[in-house]
């Protein structure tokens, strides 16, 4: 049989025809799809920069669709999700993202971090300590420390605090050697309430050595060793605290007059708190020094005349107030209710105020109730400030 070479002619530019008209068609098809979804995306970062954030969920979503192999449209659904605090939809959006398989390992890091900020958000700490620990050695690391940090201190779990913080203080990320000394300082004091006050002493040496400069230890220590019969010892401790860091003299103040009835070193302690009040007066210590001279009862000292001098250096409600406290007034039978007014006018000006957000209480705290702020409070009342 012989072949025909007429049909090879006429179907080669057959078959040309053929794949030229479903090449275009598929070109035709993948230019429809590209232009959809770019589109739906420009739609949705036009609602988002209107704040329109269920509209742009929308079209993200519709984006997602078109093209679900996308992963910063993942990565902007997820987030939007999450500032909605629709957490559950964001942690499956980033769990998908997670799941697959040709995911590049920097998208993959990314959304290892996104998942746990959406824990953290959603309250989900367990889950947020496992997703955070996974970001151990990838950029996110410092901010997932951070974070767990964070997690650790609301927590309480001041073993853990302590370790992420000597990781962080190792690695450059900062000085937390404060940090650490008031996480040895939590667990000391946790100890000593369990009656292991040898131990307790150990951990608050230890946070005096971890932040020489830091006054919490040494007010704290100089409190044990006063309830373990060490007098001398905690005077020692509050003089090296007024070498170190003056500034907090005021909070041990109290504490120094116990100090100085139990060893009989009275002349000593008057004299290191006068000369701090001659440096930086203060309220506290103020009082400490009318406190001594009272129990000292010397005429040649009235007690009552330190507050007008005071008064002299600074105008201050409080010292006024307390001066006048003991003043025989002309009308003395109305000294009771102008006394009265005159402490609840002072009595807010005594409070210590965070710096950081402002929340007033009657007691110095080391880290704010409001704002969880570290070293947040002066030592000073709000009335010096």
């Amino acid at each position: 049989m012989e072949f025909d070479l007429s049909w090879l002619l006429l179907g080669l530019p057959l078959a040309f025809v053929l794949g030229w008209l479903a090449s275009r068609f598929d070109l035709r098809q993948l230019r429809e799809e590209n232009r959809r979804a770019p589109k739906a995306y420009f739609k949705g970062l036009n609602y988002l920069l209107n704040e329109q954030q269920d509209q742009a969920i929308d079209a993200f979503i519709e984006a997602v669709q078109n093209d679900p192999d996308t992963s910063e449209l993942h990565f902007a659904l997820g987030n939007l999700f999450r500032r909605r605090g629709e957490y559950n939809r964001a942690v499956r959006v980033h769990e998908h993202l997670l799941s697959r398989g040709d995911l590049s390992r920097t998208d993959r890091e990314r959304a290892q971090h996104a998942l746990a900020l959406d824990f953290l958000k959603a309250g989900l700490l367990d889950r947020a300590e496992d997703a955070l620990q996974r970001l151990e050695g990838t950029p996110f690391e410092s901010q997932a420390r951070m974070a767990l940090l964070a997690i650790y201190e609301r927590s309480r779990d001041w073993p853990q605090a302590t370790a992420i913080a000597r990781k962080m203080h190792g690695s450059h990320q900062g000085d937390f050697s404060t940090r650490q000394a008031h996480y040895l300082c939590e667990q000391a004091l946790a100890r000593a309430a369990q009656g292991e006050l040898e131990a307790a002493q150990h951990q608050f040496d230890e946070a005096v050595s971890a932040a020489p400069q830091a006054p919490r230890p040494r007010i704290e220590l100089a409190r044990l060793q006063q309830r373990r019969g060490q007098a001398d010892a905690a005077l020692a401790t509050l003089q090296e605290l007024a070498q170190q860091s003056p500034g907090a003299l005021p909070l041990a103040a109290p504490l120094l007059i116990e100090l100085a009835t139990a060893t009989g070193r009275q002349a000593e302690v008057y004299q290191l708190l006068q000369d701090h009040y001659t440096r930086a007066p203060s309220l506290d210590v103020l009082d400490a020094i009318v406190a001594m001279d009272t129990a000292a009862a010397d005429p040649a000292r009235p007690a009552r005349d330190w507050y007008v001098r005071h008064l002299d250096k600074e105008p201050s409600l409080v010292a006024a107030a307390k001066w006048l406290a003991q003043e025989t007034l002309e009308h003395e039978e109305f000294h009771p209710q102008v006394q009265r007014a005159l402490d609840l006018a002072a009595k807010p000006l005594t409070r210590y105020r965070c710096a950081a957000c402002g929340f007033e209480a009657r007691q110095h705290f080391w880290q704010c109730p409001g704002c969880q702020s570290w070293d947040s409070y002066p030592a000073r009342r709000v009335e010096e400030l």
